[in-house]
């Protein structure tokens, strides 16, 4: 069912620690580059692969809609930042630093493919 409690409770369960992840990941990577947002790129990446890799033995496993839930909506959801990699690209731009913006956004969209499909490579093969 849907939407049940359960699974809701699942994803919740997930998301905590993934959400706390990636303010550690994030803050930790402040003091050794100018920016965060390559702390930012780093989660989002890593999330990518591991949300192809759930993809795939969720495709491959009749009974893992559980560890779907609990690990890729959840803890990998959390992890990643969409709307963490708009906001840094728009302060780039803001700041007149169109280069770099064109260089994290390009960087993060093919860097993203690239883990995921590695990660779904992996799962369809485990």
């Amino acid at each position: 069912m849907a939407g049940s409690a359960p699974e809701a409770l699942l994803v919740g369960l997930g998301a905590i620690p993934g959400a706390w992840l990636r303010l550690k990941v994030v803050n930790h990577f402040q003091p050794m580059v100018p920016k965060k947002h390559w702390g930012t790129f780093l989660v989002n990446v890593v999330a990518c692969f591991a949300l192809g890799l759930v993809l795939a033995l969720n495709e491959t496993c009749t009974s893992s809609t559980g560890i779907a839930l609990l690990m890729g909506v959840g803890f990998f959801g959390s992890l990643s930042t969409f709307s963490t990699f708009a906001v840094e690209l728009l302060n780039e731009l803001r700041a007149g630093q169109a280069l770099t913006a064109l260089v994290l956004a390009l960087a993060s969209i093919g860097a993203g493919l690239l883990a995921s499909a590695v990660g779904y490579g992996l799962g369809t093969h485990a």
